[in-house]
């Protein structure tokens, strides 16, 4: 199910790098700064919220590492995932930048 995602965004990029480049008259030209503008910024996952459908989609993740996640919450700090021995420090490596532990409302 993770691996759809992934193989629908590389077949939408290979579309659009596929497609020509055309400009019409009366349409400037695109410049180099306008083609090469970044991508926004993914939102960060809360591991306090997300459901295990949600936390598979993070590599490393798997049914039973989103089970284990979900069942150590609240998370004061997302380092907790390896302090507390529910996920392995390399699994956390692969995820850290896209996740965060919002602390959890009382």
């Amino acid at each position: 199910m993770r691996y759809l995602g992934r193989i629908l965004s590389f077949s939408c990029l290979a579309l659009l790098i596929s497609l020509p480049l055309t400009v019409s008259a009366g349409t400037p030209a695109p410049q180099p700064h306008m083609l090469l503008a970044p991508a926004p910024a993914a939102a960060l996952m809360d591991i306090n919220t997300a459901t295990a459908a949600q936390l598979m989609t993070l590599p490393g993740i798997g049914d039973a590492y989103a089970k284990r996640i979900i069942a150590g919450r609240p998370y004061t700090a997302k380092n907790q995932l390896v302090t507390r021995g529910i996920i392995p420090q390399a699994t956390y490596n692969k995820i850290a930048a896209q996740i965060i532990a919002n602390k959890p409302t009382k």
